[in-house]
């Protein structure tokens, strides 16, 4: 069966998983928190939000 659980969601169990706060990873990814928090939640779809996404799948091997 194919995997149904969004980069988003995935990115979001990680870091409640790890206790990791979001500020933290938009310092990281030099992006504004709130920026950073319309990616998260989805209202920023951009194809840019989507790099950011798939960068931070692929730098913490999230799974």
């Amino acid at each position: 069966m194919p995997e149904t659980v969004t980069g988003r969601e995935k990115i979001l169990k990680f870091i409640e998983d790890n206790g990791v706060k979001q500020i933290d990873l938009a310092t990281q990814y030099g992006i504004r928190s709130g920026d950073f928090a319309d990616i998260m939640t989805g209202k920023d779809a951009s194809p840019k939000a989507n790099r950011v996404i798939l960068k931070i799948i692929s730098d913490f091997k999230i799974r």
